[in-house]
């Protein structure tokens, strides 16, 4: 009798917990449906590198669903891995590395997500034979795919080079000509003068493209980064600056070929398939061209009135310099939110945010978790639903719905993204749309 209790006892015990368990799962479950009819509901796929999912390969470890940097991109349903929050994707690729079976890909988004894209093939060609575009214009977001994007496309340019799949070589030409001295322009760089070609680069900004005009001790990669040249950073988290001070040590060690604070303002291809690049104060000609300009262009503005006061910005670079001022940030992505926690940190600041969205949608997990915490705390204050009617000396004027409300205020930042340079590739001939969706391979 003593032993049928015991036995009862340890069944009781276990029944407990594998409820508990069930119940754990089936709610994970239903809010994984949720979450995914949300997404279908608001159309909100992915727009850029993402995971597919094969699901007759799928044996529902889950591994794939704990790896994701960005947090709940994959979930679980119905005991296979599912995309929940595609929109959030940038590409980290952790997912299909991590799947033991290789149900998971990455792919580009499907043809009516990139209908204003440029088309590219798999060896980044444009619709212009031997003109390339890498980085994030072509469709990839972070730095580690830029990287490996501008060692690829020079190595695929050598080779063309060495089976004379572009125009000879004469006096004055070069092998390429590189636009962008962002990640990929400068990764495509150090991979010519490693392969031995001609080249020069061309920047309108400073070295460092983006990267450089990002708020200080941003975190811009979470990833080690592997340059040519066997150069490589193997922090699994890099500043602005570490990462600027690295190109700047390597780039003082080669003769790194560049034209700064030059844009580029057309490029045509001559009868003999080389191209003629202009800028507004000089000409070259290229056997090759490869585009890494990044898709930021110039920053969007909201045509609210007022928007022209000196107030209003729309880049943050040293947040220390603004201290004890009524901030309003507006916008719900990354850039916002970094820049809104980055102002409330500052003495005497008092930083209210302005999105026109119900929640914040594609912001990175860490910096989902740091805003909820400011927010928590009330370091800041965020208006859902909103957005600035007009903007004061003193003042700036949300409408809330159908209600209007002003807000006392010292300086505005503005983050609604950038227009993407697609009017420059229409204008030298680069067809846009993706006619195809592009698979990438599982990483081995």
């Amino acid at each position: 009798m003593d032993t049928l209790f015991s036995i009862l006892a340890a069944v009781a015990i276990v029944a407990f917990f594998v409820r508990g368990y069930l119940k754990k799962l089936n709610q994970k479950e239903e809010q994984a449906r949720r979450i995914v009819e949300k997404a279908s509901l608001y159309s909100e796929c992915p727009q850029g590198l993402h995971p597919h999912i094969d699901a007759t390969l799928c044996i529902g470890c889950a591994t794939c669903t704990t790896v994701c940097p960005e947090g709940d991109v994959l979930a679980m349903l119905g005991g296979k891995a599912v995309i929940a929050k595609g929109q959030k994707c940038i590409g980290h690729a952790s997912c299909a590395e991590a799947c033991p079976v290789g149900a998971i890909s990455m792919v580009m988004p499907k043809a009516s997500v990139g209908a204003d894209k440029p088309y590219l093939t798999a060896e980044y060609e444009t619709t212009l034979e031997n003109l390339f575009i890498i980085g994030e214009l072509g469709g990839l977001a972070l730095i580690k795919n830029a990287v490996n994007e501008g060692r690829r496309c020079i190595d695929i340019i050598t080779k063309r080079i060495r089976e004379r799949r572009v125009p000879e070589s004469a006096p004055g030409l070069y092998d390429v000509l590189i636009v962008g001295a962002g990640p990929a322009g400068i990764s495509a760089s150090l991979r010519a003068i490693e392969n031995k070609l001609s080249y020069i680069t061309i920047e309108r900004d400073e070295v460092g493209g983006t990267v450089a005009k990002f708020p200080r001790q941003k975190v811009v990669t979470t990833t080690p980064l592997e340059f040519p040249m066997n150069l490589s950073l193997k922090k699994t988290e890099l500043s602005k600056e570490h990462l600027l001070a690295f190109w700047d040590m390597v780039l003082n060690r080669v003769e790194f070929n560049v034209c700064a604070d030059s844009m580029v303002t057309d490029i045509r291809k001559l009868a003999d398939g080389s191209f003629a690049v202009r800028t507004p104060s000089q000409g070259y000609l290229a056997r090759t061209v490869v585009l890494a300009i990044g898709r930021a262009g110039n920053p969007r503005k909201l045509g609210v009135n007022g928007e022209h006061l000196s107030k209003v910005m729309y880049r943050l670079i040293e947040a220390d310099h603004y201290q004890n001022k009524r901030i309003l940030v507006v916008g719900g992505g990354d850039s916002a939110v970094e820049a809104a926690t980055a102002l409330a940190q500052q003495p005497g600041n008092q930083v209210t945010m302005s999105y026109r969205r119900t929640e914040f949608m594609r912001i990175k997990e860490r910096n989902a978790q740091r805003v909820g915490e400011f927010v928590a705390a009330g370091i800041i204050k965020v208006i859902f639903n909103s957005m600035p009617v007009e903007f004061t000396a003193d003042f700036v004027t949300l409408r809330i719905g159908e209600a209007l409300q002003t807000l006392p205020n010292d300086f505005v930042w503005i983050f609604a993204g950038g227009t993407p340079p697609y009017d420059f590739l229409k204008k030298i001939g680069v067809g846009v749309g993706m006619r195809e969706t592009a698979k990438v391979r599982r990483p081995q």
